[in-house]
């Protein structure tokens, strides 16, 4: 059975990594930010998928060896 993970608005993830809501449809257009999907026309993130995202970053910027 799939278990359903807690999903987040664009401004509740802007407010969570205090980036405007701007920032986050320019990297979905760019492809670039935390995978995301929408719901009718409303557009959401699973926090899985940030989480997921963050350590991604977090490898880019310190590198896989620390």
């Amino acid at each position: 059975m799939y278990q359903v993970d807690e999903l987040s608005t664009p401004k509740e993830l802007s407010v969570y990594l205090e980036i405007p809501v701007a920032t986050l449809y320019a990297w979905r257009y760019r492809g670039q930010g935390p995978r995301s999907f929408r719901v009718g026309k409303h557009l959401r993130y699973r926090r899985s998928d940030v989480t997921d995202w963050i350590g991604r970053q977090i490898e880019l910027a310190i590198g896989p060896n620390r």
